[in-house]
């Protein structure tokens, strides 16, 4: 724990300093710069070659920057081919007064529209051993160059700088042109829906002034984007360019042809779900219950049938499911036609009575899509037994084992059985078999397994505290709910003992109201929250000097979404994992020394590198950035957003790694 303090002025002022170093090695590290590095041509980035001065060049072109990061702030346009000596300049001298670095780069990424010859990256900021003002010879050849910043968020800053033949010949020579067609093909070539034509040329003499193309006999038009083309039929584009100096290149053409494509099958599948047993006189199946489920589609065919029961992770059908646990059951069920389409998930209620049995009391709550023993994926999909316990409950695989014959001999014996049971077939038995052996449970270093932080129960629940807005309550089924009635930020926190490294495991479940979804975080390796010297405020303590492992699946709003390391590392929708609201979702986060993965029901969604330097995006005046973040140990916290983002937990574990 950090145990500084100070005043808020000397903290703010040690902060920015601490900052800006911080940034500047980052992004050094980031661009593989370690000094201002060497220009084509003659001399290196700061004007010397090995010692000796550089050879002072018949032109100079300056380029400056300041606070911003949309542009330039003073850019050449044009130039002449042959030596120049380039000055970029980012000073307090031309307007930088927070230390933002810039770097000058010539893009050497696309010769066919750019010139690539010059090799020049410079990274200048007023706090570096020049004061932010380098300089460079180069060799300029005719053409156009295209220069830009490469600090993440300042792509805005670019241009291109247009060199012309300076005299000693007329440039008779027209420009070389060519074009590049793409689109999805069928199978006698023609375009389905449409083609896009991108248009190229290049000048070696005075350079591209402009490109021409008519289509399908029209009046020719200055080229400036891809072409596309949409309409039935077979098409002729025409293209042609100019140079500088007036030649106009010999028309060249490209013929294709465009087809509609087929009619789109939009329409999803209709799943019917029918529960069937033998029922007491309240209705309640005796024993057990089984679900038949139907789809059917009329368009490009079922390609799949899932259920989801009690809220777990949807699974294959591929047979009536039997649910044999005593009390009341939801099942979702929904179809995936060969189109893509996805139904709208169905539900079917029911309820099973105790038929002189005892319901099973499952070792572990794990709902993953596959079993998963240690780290190791099986690919077996976690199928509900017999018994209502999933595979991956009856594996144990978090539990503290004496040795490694022990848990392998564990292991074989369940995979016997459900084999028996006709659970799993002889490939998944092995796989369950494999897995065990290569998970290393029992082994020195693996047999401690995980601590229970809150089982459901009041008393974990009573070892938790929370600061700030809004509030956590006991919800019934094992599970803690976030409050619809007290708003505000706020957090749940574990003050019991902090964590170095480990493997946190939870369950979330979203339960925002309507069609919203919830937005919330777990929160690792934050500091104390009362004794934090940075922050008056306990919750605000975890949000600025711990990170926020982030849970949303909205697709509007904040651009963080669950995966996310908040701040620093963006996980986009498409990479989430997104499951539907209602349904339980296991998340695991593991920390080692200073990198963080975090998994989504055992699929892994991010990786993250802890390093000092990286500053928090968007930006927010009194955030430490991961400078902030460092510390090897912390307490973990369940964030409260507001009453319209409802979140529930449950069955939260800890292992130390």
């Amino acid at each position: 724990m950090n145990g500084t303090r100070g005043t808020a002025a000397s903290r703010r002022l040690s902060r920015s300093r601490g900052l800006l170093t911080a940034l500047v090695v980052t992004l050094l590290a980031a661009l593989g710069l370690t000094a201002p590095p060497a220009a084509y041509g003659q001399g290196s980035a700061n004007g010397t070659d090995g010692g000796r001065p550089a050879t002072a060049a018949d032109q100079t072109l300056t380029w400056t920057a300041g606070n911003d990061i949309d542009r330039y702030l003073t850019a050449p346009a044009e130039a002449v081919a042959g030596p120049a000596t380039i000055v970029f300049e980012n000073s307090e001298a031309t307007g930088n007064t927070t230390g933002m670095p810039h770097t000058l780069t010539f893009d050497t990424s696309d010769p066919s529209r750019y010139n690539a010859d010059v090799d020049l990256n410079i990274l200048a900021n007023p706090a570096d051993d020049n004061g932010g003002r380098h300089t460079a010879e180069v060799t300029l050849t005719p053409g156009t160059y295209r220069y830009y910043c490469t600090i993440p968020g300042h792509g805005a800053m670019q241009g291109t700088l247009v060199v012309t033949d300076p005299g000693g010949g007329e440039d008779t020579t027209a420009p070389e042109t060519s074009h590049e067609i793409s689109g999805q093909q069928d199978s006698d070539g023609a375009y389905i829906g449409g083609a896009t034509v991108a248009l190229s040329a290049t000048d070696p003499g005075s350079g591209v002034e402009k490109i021409e193309y008519a289509l399908d006999g029209g009046e020719f038009a200055e080229y400036a984007a891809p072409v596309a083309v949409d309409a039935v039929g077979e098409h002729r584009l025409v293209y042609r360019a100019v140079d500088r100096a007036g030649n106009v290149s010999a028309e060249k053409a490209v013929e294709f042809t465009v087809v509609a494509p087929p009619e789109e099958d939009t329409t999803a599948p209709e799943t019917s779900a029918e529960v069937s047993g033998e029922r007491d006189a309240e209705g309640a199946y005796l024993g057990s219950a089984t679900v038949t489920i139907t789809a059917t589609d009329a368009e490009s065919g079922v390609e799949r049938v899932q259920y989801s029961l009690n809220g777990g992770p949807y699974l294959a059908y591929t047979a009536p499911v039997t649910v044999a646990r005593a009390g009341p059951h939801l099942l979702r069920h929904r179809a995936t036609d060969k189109a893509g389409n996805t139904s709208a998930a169905k539900t079917v209620d029911f309820t099973v009575a105790e038929e002189d049995t005892t319901e099973p009391d499952c070792p572990e709550t794990d709902n993953r899509r596959t079993v998963i023993i240690g780290t190791v994926d099986t690919g077996v999909p976690n199928r509900v037994t017999g018994d209502g316990c999933t595979v991956n409950e009856l594996i144990e695989d978090e539990r503290a084992w004496d040795g490694e014959n022990d848990f392998l001999r564990h292991v074989a014996a369940v995979a016997d059985r459900l084999r028996e049971e006709g659970v799993v077939d002889e490939r998944e038995h092995g796989l369950l078999t494999r897995a065990a052996r290569e998970s290393a449970i029992g082994t020195p270093g693996h047999t401690g397994g995980y601590r229970t932080l809150f089982d459901g129960s009041a008393e974990s629940f009573a070892d938790w505290e929370h600061v700030g807005g809004g509030a956590f309550g006991l919800t019934g089924g094992g599970a803690m709910t976030s409050s619809t009635t007290r708003g505000g930020l706020g957090m749940l926190w574990y003050p019991d003992r902090q964590f170095g490294d480990f493997s946190l495991k939870l369950q979330f479940r979203d339960d925002a109201p309507d069609s919203g979804r919830a937005n919330s975080g777990v929160f690792v390796r934050f500091p104390d929250p009362h004794w934090h010297p940075g922050e008056s405020r306990p919750e605000w303590v975890a949000i600025k000097y711990g990170h926020e492992n982030q849970i949303l699946d909205r697709a509007d709003g904040d651009m963080y979404k669950t995966g996310s390391v908040y701040g620093f590392d963006k996980v986009n929708l498409d990479g989430a994992g997104v499951e539907e609201k209602g349904v339980w979702n296991d998340y695991e986060i593991r920390v080692v020394d200073q990198r963080y993965w975090i998994f989504r029901n055992g699929v892994l969604l991010n990786v993250f590198d802890n390093d000092p330097g990286l500053v928090f995006n968007p930006p927010r005046g009194d955030d430490p950035g991961t400078a902030g973040r460092q510390y090897a140990d912390g307490f973990i916290g369940l964030q409260t957003h507001g009453t319209s983002d409802v979140i529930s937990f449950r069955n939260i574990r800890i292992q130390e790694l």
